[in-house]
């Protein structure tokens, strides 16, 4: 099978328009570019959500990693049972009042044609260095997902991953929380949300994608933390790791919900259309932050790891009990 270009899945996801609960243009795009790869099953939820896993041969990874991107962005939708000419639109999602307006003035806003919907009109426009487009939040990574799945199948890995494209993300998690409440994938799969993020704390545009500690709300889960660190290093893959505490993302809602979760983010410059001088502006990305993510869940998920390094912490701590066993008797003697 040839697999197209990255260009080419960047393009065709991030001109699809969306909005929170309309991301049907969104998850139709996706499933047309996974829909004929070997080895990958698509189904969608009752949620709406879509769901996708890559399986060739009996290997996995260890863990299994759920990679996970939303398909909505805010913008503005028809207010329900509200029809015809004078129909009513609200705007859903976090963008500051005034720059919607500031977008509104400037005649920004355009309906979508058969939809109830209405997006903010930015071209995608892709280059060497740079990509831009009105919803890199959260459409770029359905691409990374797409084009880490083309790349497998086109490497012929054998492993195991799955793949989960949420819906309503920007209005409170809520596709998320149906796929939490609904766990598929067992116990010891590992939820990765895969966003892009205001850069804070020392991340930076081109540095690579940033391997979350957390976000505003919660700590990840520090053994896949230093699972993602550790691929990065074997691979020689550019990433930063930190405190992304600007918002927060799917991976606090898992975690509530008794999911181990962890996070990676692309950095993305005018977060929710918003420019320094709160003008209304396009999303954008660096095109080496987005092709790192790529190569490292390719790498990610083609590797089995136990544990954190070559030992998780309950292994080095029993090591240093063994280790230090004289010692403890022997102090603590002391102590009488």
């Amino acid at each position: 099978m040839a697999f197209p270009p990255l260009t080419t899945v960047l393009k065709k996801i991030l001109k699809q328009p969306t909005a929170p609960f309309h991301e049907y243009l969104v998850r139709g795009e996706v499933e047309t570019l996974l829909k004929d790869v070997p080895g990958v099953k698509l189904k969608r939820d009752k949620y709406g959500n879509l769901l996708a896993t890559y399986k060739n041969g009996k290997k996995t990874s260890s863990p299994t990693w759920v990679l996970a991107a939303h398909m909505d962005h805010p913008a503005f939708v028809k207010k329900p049972g509200s029809t015809g000419k004078k129909a009513e639109y609200e705007f859903l999602g976090g963008v500051a009042e005034p720059v919607r307006a500031n977008g509104i003035k400037r005649g920004l806003q355009k309906a979508v044609k058969g939809t109830d919907m209405a997006v903010w009109n930015f071209p995608v426009t892709i280059t060497k260095e740079k990509i831009s487009a009105t919803a890199c939040d959260d459409l770029i990574n359905c691409a990374t997902i797409v084009a880490t799945f083309h790349e497998l199948a086109r490497l012929n890995i054998q492993t195991t991953v799955h793949a989960v494209f949420t819906r309503a993300e920007e209005v409170g998690w809520l596709g998320a929380w149906h796929l939490g409440e609904n766990w598929p994938f067992g116990k010891d799969a590992v939820f990765l949300s895969l966003e892009t993020s205001r850069p804070v704390n020392g991340a930076e545009f081109g540095g690579g994608p940033v391997v979350r500690v957390g976000d505003r709300l919660s700590i990840f889960d520090s053994e896949a933390v230093a699972v993602l660190m550790r691929t990065a290093s074997e691979q020689g893959i550019r990433v930063q790791r930190c405190l992304l505490d600007a918002g927060a993302c799917e991976a606090t809602a898992m975690q509530a919900l008794g999911v181990r979760s962890a996070g990676v983010s692309v950095p993305l410059g005018n977060y929710h259309n918003t420019g320094e001088d709160k003008s209304l502006q396009p999303e954008f990305v660096m095109m080496d932050d987005v092709k790192a993510l790529i190569r490292l869940l390719t790498a990610l998920v083609a590797t089995r790891h136990e544990g954190i390094g070559e030992r998780t912490i309950r292994e080095r701590v029993s090591m240093r009990q063994a280790e230090y066993a004289a010692h403890y008797k022997a102090g603590t003697a002391a102590f009488k």
